[in-house]
């Protein structure tokens, strides 16, 4: 088998040949159990008819903003199923302390608890493949990414867009899914020491990783929202990437 920087090398050439918005997709809210309550979720299904890959989609400390469910559109336009989370239950701000007093006050067990939630739904309908479902997310989501691969050990792959990343030995060993990571070389919450610190503690536990530090990209550059830090071309890149990624560990890996 040729390495997977190959595979992602040429996945990526192919994913950029391809419209992100090839056709519409089906959108709908929905509930879904999380331990004993419920909690919501904006899902988004391809058009196609059969079984599919699927994504928990994990957004950002905002909340579930147009523009994290405008990603999951997009992901189920390549072909997944898409269920952006909604850890906040209905809170969405655009000022900053708003967001840090949301995330701040966040229960970590009840944010764990939507999470394994959204997958064993996922997992449950009848259009998803349950052994191809995935986790990616932004900012704070891209912590709860690997959060999820921590402690889901059927998760089949990971994406994490500049996240919070785990430090101790024991988390890392509880990482079964291959992951990817995107992150900003001028990112100052998450270095690129730290970034390099993770990605060898994880290929010394002989874990499955790939990730990237774009050079004048800082925090949250993928996002346009974020005005000042929007980086277009590393955008596209890590998009390119991710689709790369999912196309190959969720659906050509045997």
């Amino acid at each position: 088998m040729k390495p997977q920087s190959a595979f992602l090398a040429c996945a990526v050439l192919l994913a950029s040949m391809t419209p992100a918005w090839a056709a519409p997709v089906k959108t709908a809210i929905v509930q879904y159990r999380s331990g004993t309550n419920t909690a919501d979720g904006f899902l988004a299904l391809p058009r196609s008819s059969g079984k599919h890959p699927a994504l928990v989609v994990i957004h950002e400390w905002w909340g579930l903003t147009p523009w994290v469910k405008e990603q999951a559109e997009k992901l189920a336009t390549q072909g997944y199923v898409a269920l952006a989370v909604d850890l906040y239950h209905g809170k969405v701000t655009t000022e900053p302390s708003q967001a840090s007093a949301l995330m701040r006050g966040l229960n970590r067990d009840g944010a764990l608890q939507d999470l394994e939630g959204a997958f064993n739904y996922l997992a449950s309908r009848p259009d998803v493949d349950s052994s191809e479902i995935g986790s990616i997310g932004w900012c704070m989501g891209g912590g709860w990414s690997l959060q999820l691969a921590m402690h889901e050990p059927e998760l089949a792959a990971c994406v994490v867009n500049y996240g919070e990343l785990p430090r101790t030995p024991s988390e890392i060993q509880n990482i079964r899914a291959p992951v990817l990571g995107n992150f900003g070389a001028k990112d100052r919450g998450i270095p690129p020491q730290a970034v390099d610190a993770f990605a060898a503690a994880m290929k010394r536990a002989g874990k499955n990783i790939n990730v990237k530090i774009y050079p004048g990209a800082g925090h949250a550059f993928e996002n346009p929202d974020n005005k000042a830090g929007y980086r277009p071309v590393a955008a596209r890149d890590a998009w390119q990437r991710t689709i790369a990624f999912l196309n190959h560990t969720l659906i050509t890996s045997p």
